[in-house]
């Protein structure tokens, strides 16, 4: 009897430690603290193609017997985009090329245009060729990239000013990139010599996010697919290290993947953080909204967001030229980045800032006062602000 007492006594003490832990765990993050998260209205279905990108973006890990290299950059996903954040040093990409637009990439037979610096036992890592110029590039964050995806071509040309008409010294442009015969041209698409708007990628080199996922399993991975087929370190064809439907789901995924929400929107000092912003003609290169077009998944037709770019490439000055190009875009031209997650990018990137192409700023403020070229007005306006104001456009950019 007494043995019992004692089992039931510890049965009781049990269940009353696991409702006290229950009541004492912490809540889940709230929406806007993390990056991660369908975009909502998803059906059924959706949602399960969604969760088998999600496991094979960031759960699958490659090795030597999964098909990884020889040569790669990773070996998942994830490991450049913690939590579908922005990437930091470890993780930093390089590409290399030549510093014209007209000739294209002659180092494509050496390798290029991506670095592969490691390397499977048994095989050398690649070295950048003599000759070659080369940039250094931090893996973006991935969310909201569906609705980006989806922004007709003809809201881009709108937003383009390439001869500067308007004299503000603004002149964004559209990168004019030859694509893989894999791509589906999305609806209203605009042409100019078997050339097509490019909007992903540091210069706006990449077409839309299914030419982004076959070229990241390749050139980060070294894993081919029926895309991307060709063997990163002897340029011979072989079979495929991915299915069609891994890649299939990865694209969906980032397609569905939910936009940033913006915090403390009510704030006063954010919103006169927001005054400024547009003040300065920040907003003339980071436009505020976009809507998209028609989809054929409905949860991205028709969408007005708030992503703070304009996909379009901008000269950025002497102090961002980096003597490399990519498609169209000259050495000094970069796509302005989408601002929105910018104020949850630390929590991906090991505490800290690494903002711009490259990650060379390790500030909000760093990073404006490294803008040049178009952005040299915004730039001097913000050094002439007042304390309180500098500080309410920080707040405001940290709320994004």
């Amino acid at each position: 009897m007494q043995t019992k007492i004692k089992v039931y006594a510890v049965i009781l003490a049990f269940i009353g430690w696991g409702t006290a832990c229950e009541k004492a765990l912490p809540r889940p993050p709230a929406d806007d603290d993390v990056l991660d998260g369908p975009i909502e209205g998803l059906t059924h279905e959706q949602n399960k193609i969604f969760l088998r990108g999600d496991v094979a973006f960031n759960d699958e890990i490659f090795t030597a017997s999964t098909g990884l290299g020889p040569l790669f950059v990773a070996n998942s996903c994830g490991s450049c985009h913690a939590g579908d954040g922005k990437g930091h040093p470890f993780t930093t990409l390089t590409r290399f090329g030549q510093s014209d637009t007209i000739a294209g990439n002659l180092f494509l037979k050496l390798g290029g245009p991506q670095l592969q610096n490691r390397a499977i036992p048994g095989f050398q890592p690649e070295q950048i060729p003599a000759g070659a110029t080369f940039s250094k590039f931090t893996p973006p964050a991935n969310t909201g990239l569906g609705l980006l995806d989806a922004v007709p071509d003809a809201v881009l040309l709108s937003l383009s000013d390439e001869k500067d008409a308007d004299g503000d010294g603004i002149s964004g442009r559209p990168n004019w990139i030859h694509i893989p015969d894999y791509t589906a041209l999305r609806p209203g698409y605009a042409e100019r010599n078997n050339k097509y708007i490019g909007r992903f990628g540091k210069k706006a080199a990449v077409y839309d996010l299914m030419q982004q996922t076959a070229n990241a399993y390749n050139q980060d991975m070294g894993i081919s697919s029926t895309y991307e087929h060709y063997d990163t370190y002897t340029g011979q064809e072989i079979d495929p290290e991915v299915s069609n439907q891994t890649v299939l789901d990865v694209v969906f995924y980032l397609k569905t993947l939910k936009a940033p929400v913006q915090r403390n929107q009510q704030d006063a000092i954010v919103q006169k953080g927001k005054q400024v912003f547009t003040a300065i003609d920040c907003a003339r290169c980071h436009t505020p909204t976009l809507s998209t077009g028609a989809s054929d998944i409905t949860s991205l037709a028709n969408i007005t967001f708030s992503p703070y770019t304009d996909l379009l490439l901008h000269d950025m000055g002497p102090e961002l030229n980096d003597g490399y190009t990519e498609g169209t875009a000259t050495t000094a031209e970069w796509r302005t980045p989408a601002l929105w997650g910018l104020g949850l990018s630390k929590k991906s990137q090991g505490g800290q800032y690494f903002l711009l192409h490259d990650g060379r700023a390790h500030s909000i403020e760093a990073a404006i006062l490294l803008h040049g070229g178009e952005a040299q007005i915004s730039r001097n306006k913000y050094k002439l602000l007042p304390a309180g104001e500098k500080e309410a456009l920080i707040k405001f950019l940290e709320s994004l």
